[in-house]
């Protein structure tokens, strides 16, 4: 049941496969979680966590990826953690479930198999929003991304995936926080706005006692010079495809 006195607005995610409810104002939904979601190289029967999930976007793109994945995000905020919950059952997706709680200080019971996160990424000295709960999501505090990285590694069972999107100067601390919580064979997307255009955001993703080579993908261009998704990025956004 969706929480009462909570204006939002209807739409659906992976071309109209998935229904999605969001927040009217103040954060809403792009392309970052369904990108992020293809990236997790989750099978079926895994067991998925999301830190930060928000309205439920990664977890319900994974799960129309992924139908027999058990998911379980965790959100600080009540509300977004209930219309998960919602969107959950709107979908029937059955096996995915939502928490209200702050992973950084608080556990859950595990292992998993998998962590993802779109952990905040704006850095300090910007442009502050308006909206406190946009604010809450984006801001990136000092040192915050080595919080996130030791918070979903020990989430980990032995050679459980960890995924981060990430916007693109953030990627040099990412790594070191990585590292320095036992995530290993560390795997970069970059996300190419167009081609021939620096890289705004990545994808990242390592393994909790991993100890295979850095590797640096391709990556992924997301825009045709008309302005519209390439092919690739099409099959990811709306046809469910996995990326990486």
């Amino acid at each position: 049941m969706r929480p009462a006195g909570f204006a939002v607005t209807e739409g659906t995610l992976l071309g109209g496969r998935v229904r999605y409810a969001q927040p009217a104002r103040g954060f809403r939904s792009g392309i970052e979680p369904v990108l992020l979601a293809a990236f997790v190289p989750a099978r079926d029967g895994d067991r998925v966590l999301e830190a930060g999930s928000g309205a439920g976007a990664g977890l319900l793109c994974l799960a129309a990826r992924v139908p027999g994945v058990i998911g379980v995000g965790v959100e600080r905020e009540p509300t977004l953690a209930a219309l998960a919950a919602a969107n959950a059952a709107a979908n029937g997706y059955h096996r995915l479930t939502f928490h209200v709680a702050d992973l950084l200080a608080n556990g859950l019971e595990g292992p998993f198999d998998h962590a993802m996160a779109n952990p905040p990424y704006h850095r300090a000295g910007g442009t502050v929003s308006s909206d406190a709960a946009r604010e809450t999501a984006k801001r990136a505090a000092p040192g915050g991304l080595g919080a996130w990285a030791k918070a979903l590694a020990r989430q980990l069972r032995p050679r459980g995936s960890v995924s981060m999107i990430l916007s693109a100067p953030g990627v040099p601390e990412a790594l070191e926080a990585l590292t320095q919580a036992g995530i290993g064979s560390l795997t970069l997307l970059p996300l190419w706005p167009r081609a021939g255009t620096a890289a705004r955001l990545v994808l990242l993703r390592g393994i909790r006692g991993g100890r295979a080579a850095f590797t640096l993908h391709p990556g992924l261009i997301l825009h045709r010079p008309d302005g519209r998704f390439t092919e690739a990025t099409e099959a990811a956004l709306w046809g469910a495809a996995a990326v990486g």
